[in-house]
């Protein structure tokens, strides 16, 4: 495979860091839009007149457009070029931003989000690609550190956000503040960001429809279980989605040409841990905006603006650290770097779950989400240099996609798994008034309900603190890498281990 066109890498007047932050400016806008409809959703259900579960299928929606095309987007990047792939999704990611303000019923929300979701998915392989490329290994730490920095300041401040322009403005402008945005990411872009050699690429055209076919099976079966009382038709489909995804991957693996997963990625075990340990991230963040949100404002009886402020400590305290864990990353073994995160969320999730009860003071609320931050801080950095350091060049693109694609997987799981344990346990705490309960987020949840809506709130945020553990477990069988074993052999022996990182 011969890459075409001169690299402008080589020259040496190149700065990599102002490509970069034109990058992370796009990449920045659509993470705040996988947490930032969690705040919005009573707004919504008022606005739209739909139900908690249906409010949900917003952020499904546009997390599976997201998750799906990653595998083949990564590969379109490194066919056409990141920088222009980059440029055509965040064109159509900001079009449909402002589709999505203009919608008047839930059905179109959910369909416009559908195609913001893929304009993120053509924009976000192409920043892990490009930092693979443009920056040497021995500056991929630091440059991962900023990526990170990105993605866990986003994820925090997208409630925040989302709480201040709902109650000034209204839910619609969630959607709407992307569009100046946009326009100026599109510019910092086309500016910045160096044209990079391309490499001719296959299409696995039957790979993309196994995995999109067996991932909305799946999805969907999971998320609308409850509401179809997990008839046998809503297992039927989970389990067809299951052996759709199984076909996908056998398929895969017979593919001698350029398959759409490459499966030879996942003989590096740093890769496939890190992919493990991601994947539980993505379920974990996206699925605790939900209860943690629904509960703020229906219990808590906090403004949309009012509750979202309580990630303020933990957006401040995420971005700071990032950087200097950027560093770290470089110097020290990464599963002790992303096992204090890995380990802080699951904590930090089980103590916001035991003080979650009716007229709680804030505070109490606060310092757990303070210690969240402390672990989004340890984990975004780690994991994704380690997902990468090992990718030869002109497998940038199809790496950086399958990383993206995990952590979306998750993020999809996390979203259908905690629509379904939220009404389990309202049905639960709530027999005969989970219907109300739901109800209840389009105006003001009766005293009554609360101490039951409380517990079933607690009890959901329990789902992400156990799935995270699992990506605790993966990050603490990560192999040294190379560039540390070279570092702490003795002089003789150094030139005898591989020097690729």
């Amino acid at each position: 495979m011969t890459a075409v066109g001169a690299n402008p890498v080589d020259d040496p007047a190149f700065r990599p860091w102002p490509a970069l932050w034109a990058l992370c400016l796009g990449f920045f806008m659509i993470l705040i839009d996988t947490t930032i409809v969690s705040v919005a959703t009573p707004a919504i259900i008022a606005g739209l007149h739909a139900g908690v579960n249906a409010v949900i299928w917003v952020t499904s929606a546009y997390l599976l457009a997201y998750a799906v095309p990653l595998l083949i987007t990564g590969r379109l990047g490194d066919r056409f070029g990141p920088k222009n792939l980059y440029l055509v999704g965040l064109v159509l990611f900001t079009g449909a931003s402002a589709w999505c303000g203009f919608t008047g019923t839930i059905k179109e929300l959910i369909v416009a989000r559908v195609f913001q979701g893929l304009g993120a998915a053509m924009m976000t392989p192409q920043t892990m690609a490009v930092i693979t490329r443009i920056f040497p290994p021995t500056r991929r730490g630091q440059a991962m550190g900023l990526w990170g920095a990105v993605a866990g300041v986003a994820v925090l401040v997208g409630p925040l956000l989302g709480g201040v322009l709902i109650d000034t403005l209204g839910w619609e402008w969630i959607f709407f503040i992307n569009v100046p945005i946009g326009v100026v990411g599109f510019g910092l872009a086309w500016r910045l960001v160096p044209e990079l050699p391309t490499n001719p690429h296959r299409f696995d055209l039957l790979g993309v429809a196994l995995s999109a076919v067996g991932m909305f099976l799946v999805v969907f079966g999971i998320q609308e279980g409850q509401t179809y009382h997990w008839s046998g038709e809503i297992w039927g489909l989970i389990c067809a989605g299951v052996v759709v995804l199984a076909l996908f991957v056998y398929a895969q693996h017979r593919n001698s040409g350029e398959p759409l997963l490459p499966l030879a990625l996942f003989r590096d075990r740093n890769f496939s841990l890190a992919n493990a340990a991601i994947t539980t991230v993505g379920f974990a963040i996206t699925a605790l905006g939900f209860p943690l949100m629904l509960y703020a404002q229906l219990v808590e009886d906090l403004s949309p603006m009012r509750s979202a402020l309580l990630f303020v400590p933990m957006a401040v305290i995420s971005g700071a650290l990032a950087p200097f864990v950027g560093r770290l990353a470089d110097r020290f073994h990464p599963r002790w770097i992303a096992g204090i995160g890995l380990v802080c969320v699951p904590i930090s999730l089980v103590w916001l779950s035991a003080v979650m009860h009716p007229s709680e003071a804030i505070l109490w609320l606060v310092l757990p989400l303070a210690l969240l931050g402390i672990g989004n801080g340890f984990m975004w950095s780690p994991l994704s240099t380690t997902a990468t350091r090992n990718l030869p060049l002109h497998q940038a693109g199809a790496g950086s996609g399958v990383y993206n694609t995990t952590r979306q997987v998750g993020a999809v799981l996390g979203s259908a798994a905690i629509a379904v344990l939220i009404q389990n346990r309202l049905a639960a705490h709530l027999p005969g008034s989970a219907s109300s309960a739901s109800a209840g987020a389009t105006a003001k949840l009766p005293p009554a309900l609360h101490a039951g809506f409380s517990d079933a709130m607690a009890q959901s945020m329990l789902l992400p603190a156990a799935v995270i553990v699992l990506g605790l477990i993966a990050a603490l069988f990560f192999a040294t890498p190379g560039h540390l074993k070279r570092a702490a052999a003795p002089p003789s022996e150094k030139e005898a281990v591989p020097v690729q990182d």
